[in-house]
């Protein structure tokens, strides 16, 4: 009979920096919200209003292109903010826009029909976690005791 006398290596779990998650989540959210759009595209007659000039109830304009520009550049740039920001405002930047994508992605199911429930609530609901994911951990950003004054030792 042969007894074990060494222990299994135990993987390494490093913590990871706020910034760090924040951006990953940013990341996450852009991979599907880009994704989620491109797949729309093959919902049947979207290809069809695309051609006739509308999108969802929308004339298709140079301001709706542009609206449209700025909701996929905004989380693109937080990816690139979260990382570089100093903590103060990347917490309150990442609060703010997280809080204000929340009804921007709830709005793309406005209007759909019950037969595309489950592929708006999937893609919808991991959305709605990545930005209580993100909220959630700007809102816990940890802090750090500041530490006292001394005056400087005079030699």
């Amino acid at each position: 009979m042969t007894i074990r006398t060494t222990t299994p290596n135990l993987l390494d779990n490093p913590p990871v920096p706020v910034q760090a998650k924040l951006a990953a989540a940013w990341t996450s959210f852009m991979f599907l919200y880009i994704y989620v759009d491109y797949y729309h595209l093959y919902k049947p007659g979207t290809i069809d209003g695309i051609l006739v000039g509308r999108v969802f109830e929308f004339d298709i304009s140079p301001a709706l292109m542009t609206v449209f520009l700025a909701l996929i550049a905004i989380p693109a740039l937080m990816v690139m903010l979260s990382m570089t920001l100093p903590a103060r405002a990347n917490r309150t930047t990442n609060l703010v826009v997280a809080s204000l994508y929340l009804p921007v992605t709830v709005f793309n199911a406005v209007g759909e029909s019950w037969d595309w429930a489950s592929f708006y609530g999937l893609s919808i609901g991991i959305e709605v976690l990545l930005l209580a994911f993100v909220l959630r951990s700007a809102w816990t950003w940890p802090r750090r005791v500041a530490s006292p004054v001394t005056p400087a030792a005079s030699g």
